[in-house]
């Protein structure tokens, strides 16, 4: 597929805001969204920079797809790691920027960041995906699951964020003896994203759309 500047345009700034809501959420500390939770668990025990975890994370995945398809694996997939070095790069800068902001001491304002995250990403794929460049390996994987397995994107994703979650929660529990990464929000942005982002395409896809098309 032709990549116009339009589309280019619409993807890297979904990859930034999505970055931007990864950051707000580590900041409100009630939970990060699911396909955070491993990454961000790397950062919370050992100290490892949260881009870098990232990319690892990402890399881990393009793997994983290997595994599943053998043969049958594109070496465009592999592409997947560039945006995988790319979100790790958003991701530490928009840390970055998030951490200069005071530590909030009260729980209204934690909600409020945590909103803010979830809006952040709804938004963030709101442009993202549309532009339909080269899927994160999140989705990537994801594809991969229901391809091979032939089970429903929808269930796939579910099941993945589910796997996601608990995996993180069983190392910081083990480890460290708290939730770590897992917490309320991360079970709210599960739910809240898909919303906020079919609201999204609701009221703004049209334009979004047409904006794609006038650059062909």
């Amino acid at each position: 597929m032709k990549i116009t500047k339009n589309k280019a345009a619409m993807y890297l700034i979904g990859l930034f805001i999505i970055a931007i809501g990864a950051s707000l959420s580590v900041k409100s500390d009630l939970g990060v969204s699911p396909v955070t939770t491993i990454p961000y668990t790397v950062t919370y025990i050992w100290g490892v920079d949260m881009g870098i975890a990232t990319f690892l994370f990402h890399l881990l995945l393009v793997f994983t797809e290997l595994l599943l398809l053998r043969k049958s694996f594109k070496l465009t997939n592999l592409l997947q790691v560039v945006v995988g070095v790319i979100f790790g790069l958003f991701t530490s800068l928009c840390n970055y920027l998030v951490f200069l902001i005071p530590f909030p001491d009260t729980m209204a304002v934690r909600i409020a960041l945590l909103i803010l995250s979830i809006a952040a990403v709804a938004v963030g794929l709101f442009f993202y995906v549309p532009a339909e460049i080269m899927p994160m390996a999140v989705e990537g994987l994801m594809l991969v699951v229901s391809e091979v397995f032939k089970v429903k994107f929808s269930t796939v994703k579910i099941a993945l964020d589910i796997a996601f979650s608990l995996i993180s929660l069983l190392i910081c529990l083990i480890i460290i003896h708290t939730m770590g990464s897992v917490g309320v929000g991360t079970i709210i942005s599960a739910v809240a994203t898909g919303l906020i982002l079919k609201l999204l395409n609701r009221w703004f896809g049209e334009k979004r759309d047409k904006f794609l098309r006038n650059d062909l």
